[in-house]
């Protein structure tokens, strides 16, 4: 009787699986951090900004980040263990073509839809740091970044009829808080990518 060995490996968890896959693209996260960031100081140092201007420069951020959220789930391992990053990059691409194809919605439209936006995109980045809480170290920033986001959509939605000038201030905010978080969260996978 013979025995037949197959030199399969070790198998890698879900967990392990997105890690590796987030990790693999590290600089994919760090690009839409950076994308963030700069949305968010552009947004500061031109406070004055139309509303079509604001809308026009949303759409490009959500799209931007919407695609390379895609790229990143399209091109990291197991498919199933990176849903939630193609979700988060198919609504930012929804968002950014809406934005486009009817930049004359009102200051209270658009509110509602970025709120939306952003609430679904937090708990989505809380669902994918769940996931990751026992394959890698400080998943917080991922959670944290999920919390800000719900939050922000939520505070948004409670104040519906805030001025263009403080929608400004609080989307430049949110996008630089949140690009922090993405860069430093891009530059702990970096690390973990070369372990």
């Amino acid at each position: 009787m013979s025995t037949t060995q197959t030199d399969q490996g070790p198998r890698l968890g879900l967990g392990s699986a997105m890690v590796h896959a987030l990790a693999k693209n590290w600089w994919l996260l760090l690009l839409r951090g950076i994308a963030a960031i700069i949305f968010g100081l552009l947004a500061f140092a031109w406070p004055g900004l139309t509303l079509v201007t604001l809308i026009l420069f949303y759409g490009a951020f959500a799209l931007v980040d919407g695609a390379f959220a895609v790229v990143a789930a399209i091109t990291g391992g197991a498919p199933g263990s990176r849903w939630w990053l193609a979700i988060i990059g198919l609504l930012g691409i929804v968002a950014g073509l809406v934005t486009f194809m009817m930049p004359g919605l009102t200051a209270v439209v658009l509110l509602y839809f970025i709120a939306g936006w952003a609430i679904a995109t937090g708990v989505l980045q809380i669902i994918g740091a769940v996931k990751l809480r026992k394959e890698i170290d400080n998943e917080w920033l991922l959670i944290l970044g999920g919390i800000i986001s719900v939050l922000f959509g939520v505070s948004m939605m409670l104040a519906p009829g805030a001025g263009a000038l403080a929608l400004v201030w609080v989307i430049g905010a949110y996008s630089v808080v949140i690009g922090t978080i993405f860069v430093a969260l891009a530059l702990r996978l970096r690390k973990h990518s070369h372990s």
